[in-house]
This record gives structure tokens, C-alpha cells and sequence, in this order.
């Protein structure tokens, strides 16, 4: 059943396995790559190969739409950068955005949705001031969401940009305060790189602790394909840059108390793209239930393994909130759907 996620990930990681496959593989690895916001980082990877004309063309599509993707990103990026630094405080760019704005790897034909930026804790309030009066106005206008995002999130409640319909997620962690792991957010803004235009990004290894704490403590690993690959092209990047990186790497995730959520995802990384890690330890179960659920795309890029995928979005909930919380919230939200139902 995973066939061909299974050839999309050798595809990413070996682009002249292109040259072996047969039309019904191509139809199959691109719905998954599509499924999975991949096939811009497919395209880029298999650019200047020999393949079938249709194929190419929908390669070379994807690459154009990345390429828009990548100068929308800098353009909010830049918007953004002039709504806030009149407010004198760091303005950290995350995720897709962060990889394009720096030139890095991982940014090749990545799929970027919304805007994700980091601002310190204290001076989160300032930030919401300064994007309203900018355009922005708020996703989420229900009292109850926008308090549950104000007292147990990382983040504020996403905004909208009245004009370009662009949204922005403010941060000033990476998990929710609730989580049980606690990322030292003063050592994130600390650590950030300028990239010479008023804004800049997290330090090489924070790029990948939150990228492995997004894949294993934030989420029940939807669109975690993705995530792992920018795993891979991020530490492949940096331990090129740096003998050095891994042992750091190490030292970072133990800081933010994310050491297990890194190792795991440099295991899956090394299993699934071969990324060139020391740790050679073998896959344990987690591990391999966690592969199974990355994998769980059919040929026609539909989700499989429902089991696996309930399971995984209830460790997700988990993780997140503590029991009593989490009934709590799930109680209002089925109460609210339930009205809305009879309306």
C-alpha cells in the first residue's frame, strides 16, 4: 500500500531512480508527491533529467508554482517586516519561509503556506498592535477559539491580511505551553541569525529541533513527509558546512528538551532518504509505526492505514493538552458543532 510513497522518497533521495520507472510509477509517485506538497521538491530534484514528455510538464508546472510560492513568502516576509520594526524587536522568520528568505536547500521547490514568524513572549502584544493597524485582522473571531489560543497556545490567533489574503501565524514558542515538553524560547531568540535585512532566522540547530518537535510533538505527522525531508536537506546542508554540527545538534535538542524527537526523526530520515547520520541505531517500534504512517498514501495519493492515523492523531491531542484540558475542549468543540448542525 505504500509502494509508492515508498518510490517517492527513493526518488527524493536518488533522482536518477527517474530513469527505471514505468508510466503507471509516474502517475503514482506524482499523486503522492502532489498529496503531500512534495512535487515542487521532486521537480527540483529531478530538473535536467531525461523524462517522459508529460511528465516533464507537469514537473516543470510545479516549479513555476514553487518559484510564485517562494516570492509571495518574501514579499509577506518583507510586509511583515515593515508592519513590526517600527516596534525595535526580533522578527524570526520559521518554517518554508525562513529556508527561502536564507537560500538553504530545504527551500528548493518547498511548498509555504501561511507566514510563520517568532517574537518574544513579552513583546507579543505589541506585535498583535502593530499587524492590525498594518491590514491584518483576525481568522478566528469566535470567543472561545480566541481565548483558547491566547491562554493555552504558542502562538496568537492566526491573522489574515484584509488585501492579499495572506495569513500570518505570530509565535513566540514552538509547542503550546501545555505540551509536555518545554522549548527554551529565550535561548531560540537569543540564538537567531540575522540575515542583514531586518530579519532573521533560527540558528542551524534550532532550525532542525523545531522542525523535529513539529513532526513528533505538535501534530499527529500530517504533511510529515515533508517535514522529514526538510530534515534531511537541512542537516545534510549543515554537517557539509561543519564536521561539528551533529555533536551540537545534540547539545541544542537536549537544551529545548527535545533530544528523543531528534534522534527519531534523524532515524527516519536516515531509513527513508538516506541522510548521513552517525546515530546507527536500529528502528524501534515507535519508529516503525511512525514510518508506517508517513507512508500511508496509496497510488492514487489517498490516505491509507486509517487505524494508524486515528492513533496518531489521538497522541497528537495527547501530547499537546493534559487530560482534564483536553476533555474540556473537545466537550465545547463537539457542543459547538452540534449547534451548528441543527442550525
Amino acid at each position: 500500500m505504500s509502494a509508492a510513497a515508498r518510490l517517492l522518497c527513493r526518488l527524493l533521495a536518488a533522482p536518477d531512480t527517474a530513469l527505471a520507472l514505468d508510466p503507471p510509477q509516474w502517475i503514482a509517485v506524482i499523486a503522492v508527491a502532489r498529496a503531500e506538497l512534495l512535487i515542487g521538491s521532486l521537480a527540483c530534484r529531478l530538473r535536467g533529467l531525461p523524462v517522459p514528455e508529460q511528465v516533464g510538464a507537469i514537473l516543470a508546472a510545479a516549479i513555476q508554482s514553487a518559484e510564485e510560492g517562494r516570492r509571495q513568502a518574501l514579499w509577506e516576509a518583507e510586509m511583515a517586516r515593515r508592519a513590526l520594526a517600527p516596534a525595535g524587536f526580533p522578527i524570526i522568520l520559521l518554517k518554508g519561509t525562513a529556508f527561502v528568505a536564507a537560500g538553504l536547500d530545504a527551500g528548493q521547490g518547498r511548498h509555504i503556506g501561511d507566514l510563520d514568524i517568532l517574537v518574544p513572549r513579552a513583546r507579543l502584544d505589541d506585535a498583535e498592535a502593530a499587524l492590525l493597524d498594518a491590514g491584518w485582522e483576525w481568522v478566528k473571531p469566535d470567543p472561545y477559539d480566541d481565548n483558547y489560543y491566547r491562554r493555552w497556545m504558542h502562538e496568537l490567533p492566526p491573522l489574515i491580511h484584509r488585501e492579499r489574503d495572506r495569513m500570518i501565524d505570530v509565535h513566540h514558542t514552538i509547542l503550546p505551553p501545555t505540551a509536555r515538553i518545554t522549548p527554551d524560547a529565550g535561548a531560540l531568540v537569543a540564538a537567531a541569525e540575522p540575515l542583514g535585512n531586518g530579519l532573521s532566522i533560527p540558528s542551524p540547530e534550532d532550525l532542525v529541533v523545531h522542525a523535529a518537535l513539529h513532526l513528533f510533538a505538535d501534530g499527529d505527522l500530517s504533511g510529515g513527509l515533508r517535514n522529514l525531508w526538510d530534515i534531511d536537506r537541512l542537516v545534510r546542508e549543515f554537517c557539509a558546512r561543519d564536521a561539528g554540527y551533529e555533536a551540537r545538534l545534540a547539545d541544542r535538542a537536549a537544551l529545548h528538551q527535545a533530544g528523543r524527537a531528534v534522534a527519531r526523526s534523524l532515524r527516519l530520515a536516515r531509513r527513508l532518504f538516506d541522510t548521513p547520520v552517525s546515530d546507527r541505531r536500529a528502528e524501534g517500534i515507535f519508529d516503525a509505526a511512525a514510518r508506517r504512517r508517513l507512508l500511508a498514501r496509496d497510488g492514487w495519493g489517498r490516505g491509507t492505514r486509517p487505524a494508524t492515523r486515528a492513533a496518531f492523531y489521538v497522541r497528537s491531542h495527547w501530547l499537546r493538552m493534559p487530560p482534564a484540558l483536553l476533555a474540556r475542549h473537545l466537550w465545547v468543540k463537539a457542543r459547538r458543532n452540534n449547534r451548528r448542525a441543527g442550525a
